[in-house]
């Protein structure tokens, strides 16, 4: 990059930065005035909060308003730039629209690769560091999980299981059943007074277990005092949490979906969602950069005060629009990764429209 490609493109990093530092202390603030109570009553020094709440705060609440306050800069900064004339001179001084562009499309892509690792390996570490401490704090342990006392899922294919009273913390359940069905047929049955994960084995503990295996006319019974059994599920699989999906890496997820369409789970869009939503998120960053040098490169008369505004406006429809096809998905039949890309392709030809009013 020439002289010119560096000061903007320092410009750029600097001034996203430095808002994003300006709102996170914000949100810190705020937070901190509406959780004091919370915080109080947690037992929790200052140091434990900062490291037990805030290391994943803060990187949630950054992922957060990243795409957006991407926007926000380069409004800010490029308009500057339009009203002190330098744009203008820049462009009569024979450099292409196009080629002013380079710096804009280097700083969207630095941002972009750093929110798409992000989102992929870091952030689902803040998050499980941030919804520990709001179930355990804030939350109360059985928030956002099924309010059923006996909780009925798919195992696999040919496996359906229920238990009762299932506790995730201490991991144990009680009257657990599990049947074995092909073709319309019981095959086995495995009743238990007790399910619990025993850690040391990696496997589940069965208390008074009692299988019946059907063969035909016949019928095997074996009971036994202790059974270990290596099922697949987990104890987040049984009872799920409204954070479960934040809280794993993209490999973690691609698995974990696999393993749900291969049961036969119903509603998994959210998990498609988020998984679909870790691409097009850093994409929107490349796209609103260009809406938003675009818009901001024309000197008018209302100056930094209107390129904001309109910043405003389209970022305000960006997110309803993002918002409104994700519960279409989540709550309805909407295909995933059209609900998640739906945004994105929309201002696509917001942005077409908007470089070419631009001035060359």
């Amino acid at each position: 990059m020439k002289k010119l490609d560096w000061y903007i493109f320092k410009k750029f990093i600097v001034t996203f930065l430095y808002s994003l530092l300006i709102l996170t202390i914000i949100t810190i603030v705020v937070d901190l005035s509406e959780k004091a109570d919370d915080f109080a009553k947690s037992g929790l020094n200052a140091g434990q909060i900062i490291t037990q709440y805030y290391f994943g705060f803060i990187p949630h609440m950054v992922a957060l308003i990243f795409p957006l306050f991407v926007f926000i800069s380069v409004i800010f900064f490029t308009s500057k730039l339009a009203g002190k004339s330098e744009i203008i001179a820049i462009l009569a001084s024979g450099t292409s629209f196009r080629r002013f562009l380079v710096p804009y499309w280097i700083g969207a892509g630095v941002l972009s690769i750093s929110l798409w690792l992000a989102d992929r390996y870091v952030l689902p570490r803040a998050n499980q560091i941030f919804s520990v401490f709001q179930v355990t704090y804030v939350d109360g342990p059985n928030y956002g999980t099924t309010p059923s006392t006996t909780i009925f899922f798919r195992v696999d294919s040919f496996n359906y299981a229920q238990v009762s009273n299932f506790d995730t913390g201490t991991k144990l359940g009680y009257n657990f059943i599990i049947q074995e069905i092909r073709d319309n047929q019981l095959l086995s049955n495995l009743r238990a007074d007790k399910l619990q994960w025993d850690t040391a084995k990696n496997k589940w503990r069965l208390e008074n277990a009692i299988r019946r295996d059907i063969k035909g006319l016949k019928e095997v019974v074996v009971q036994k005092d202790t059974l270990f059994m290596p099922y697949s599920f987990r104890s987040q699989d049984i009872k799920k949490d409204i954070y479960s999906k934040d809280k794993l890496t993209t490999p973690e997820l691609d698995k974990f979906i696999a393993l749900q369409e291969v049961r036969g789970t119903e509603g998994i869009n959210d998990l498609l969602v988020e998984r679909y939503r870790r691409t097009a998120t850093p994409f929107s960053v490349i796209l609103l950069t260009f809406m938003g040098v675009s818009i901001a490169s024309r000197k008018v008369r209302g100056g930094m005060g209107f390129h904001l505004a309109l910043g405003f406006i389209l970022a305000l429809i960006f997110i309803f629009t993002d918002r409104f096809s994700t519960m279409f998905s989540t709550k309805g039949d909407f295909p995933p990764l059209i609900a998640t890309w739906l945004p994105n392709i929309i201002f696509t030809f917001v942005a077409i429209y908007l470089y070419r009013k631009a001035p060359k």
